[in-house]
C-alpha cells in the first residue's frame, strides 16, 4: 500500500523503520516543524524528520492541517492509508478521510484506558501492572476509534518511563506492519472500543515533577520512575533543585512529619512510609549515588524539606484530561 507516515519523536521512528522494511511504500512523511534546541537554540528537525531524509522520503512540516491548500496537498499524495504515531497535531476530518482506507494510530496503552497525551507516564504513576500498544482506526474523538489490534506487556516494579517507552516503540513497529498487511488483504475487522474503562492521560507539565512529601512513599517512587527522563521528580532545599533519579520505599517513620529527613542516608518521611533516595542530581551536576551526593551537599537528619504550595506537584492535576485530538 501507499502509506503516509505522520510522527515526530523517537517513539515513532521504530514504526517508520518497520514500515520501510516492509513491502509497503512510504510516499511521504509528515512531522512537526523544526524547533529551537540546545545551547545555541538552532532549529532542530524531529527524529522522524531526520530518519525520513536519510531514506530520501519527502517530508512535510506544516504548522497545522486546517487550511484548504495543506489538505489538498495531502490528498494529492494518493495514499491508501496514513499511519499516525505521536505526531502532535490534530487531524481534521478532511485529513482523516483523504486516504482510501483512512488513518490509523499507534497508541501506547490498552485502550480505552489512558486515552490522551501521556499514556506511558500515567500508567506507571497509577501503578498499573500492564500496558501495551493499541492500533486503532482514527475518528474525530480523542483516541476513541475502533480497535484494529492490541497487545499487552508487563510493567515491572522497577520499570522507568524511558525503559517502557523503548519496549512499546519496538512493539508498535512490529504491530503496525501486521495491521497494514491485514488491512491490505481484508482480514482485519475494526472492533468498537468498550464504553466502560475509559481513563484520560493528561499532558505532563514541569510543575508535576515537584515531589510532595505528604503523599505515600509508593506514589513518590512511581513518580520518580514515571517522570524519568522528563520532567524528572525533584524537590528544593536551600534554593537548590535536587532531582531524584532512583529511590526505595522504606517502612513507616514514626514521630516525624512528612518531608523530614530521618537519618544520614537521605531517607525522607512521607505521608505513608518513607523514601530513601539512592541516586540524586543537583542542577548543573552529574547524578550521584546518595553517599557521594551527601559528601558534597549536606542534608542531615532532622532537616525538613519544604512542601509544595497549593496547585504544585503531580497530585494537583494528574487526573485531568489532556487533549491530543485526532493527532495521536
Amino acid at each position: 500500500m501507499r502509506v503516509i507516515f505522520m510522527g515526530s519523536p523517537e517513539f515513532a521512528v521504530r514504526a517508520l523503520a518497520a514500515i520501510l522494511d516492509s513491502p509497503h511504500q512510504v510516499v511521504a512523511v509528515y512531522s512537526q516543524p523544526p524547533r529551537p534546541a540546545g545551547r545555541g537554540q538552532a532549529a532542530r528537525q524531529s527524529p522522524v524528520h531526520r530518519r525520513a531524509l536519510g531514506d530520501r522520503i519527502p517530508v512535510y512540516t506544516p504548522g497545522g492541517l486546517k487550511d484548504a491548500e495543506t489538505q489538498a496537498e495531502f490528498a494529492r499524495l494518493g495514499a491508501d492509508i496514513a499511519v499516525v504515531a505521536a505526531y502532535g497535531l490534530i487531524l481534521p476530518k478532511a485529513i482523516l478521510d483523504a486516504p482510501r482506507l483512512g488513518c490509523i494510530n499507534i497508541h501506547a496503552s490498552l485502550l480505552p484506558r489512558w486515552r490522551g497525551a501521556a499514556p506511558i507516564q500515567r500508567a506507571i504513576l497509577a501503578g498499573d501492572a500492564k500496558t501495551g500498544i493499541t492500533i486503532m482506526a482514527m475518528d474525530q474523538g480523542l483516541d476513541t476509534g475502533p480497535i484494529l489490534a492490541a497487545e499487552e506487556i508487563d510493567i515491572g516494579p522497577a520499570t522507568t518511563c524511558a525503559e517502557l517507552h523503548d519496549r512499546l516503540a519496538v512493539l508498535g513497529g512490529r504491530m503496525v506492519v501486521y495491521v497494514l498487511n491485514g488491512l491490505a488483504t481484508g482480514i482485519i475487522e475494526p472492533a468498537p472500543q468498550p464504553d466502560h474503562g475509559a481513563v484520560y492521560a493528561a499532558k505532563l507539565t514541569r510543575a508535576e515533577g515537584r515531589m510532595d512529601w505528604r503523599r505515600p512513599a509508593i506514589d513518590l517512587e512511581r513518580q520518580i520512575r514515571a517522570f524519568s527522563p522528563w520532567p524528572g521528580a525533584w524537590f528544593e532545599l536551600g534554593g537548590t533543585r535536587i532531582k531524584v533519579i532512583e529511590a526505595q520505599v522504606m517502612a513507616e517513620a514514626t514521630g516525624v512529619e512528612p518531608g523530614e529527613v530521618i537519618d544520614g542516608r537521605l531517607t525522607i518521611a512521607c505521608g505513608g512510609g518513607a523514601l530513601r533516595v539512592l541516586v540524586a542530581q543537583r542542577e548543573g551536576k552529574t547524578a550521584q549515588e546518595a553517599a557521594e551526593f551527601l559528601r558534597g551537599f549536606k542534608v542531615g537528619a532532622g532537616t525538613v524539606l519544604p512542601l509544595p504550595q497549593g496547585g504544585e506537584g503531580f497530585g494537583a492535576d494528574a487526573g485531568g484530561a489532556g487533549h491530543g485530538g485526532g493527532g495521536g
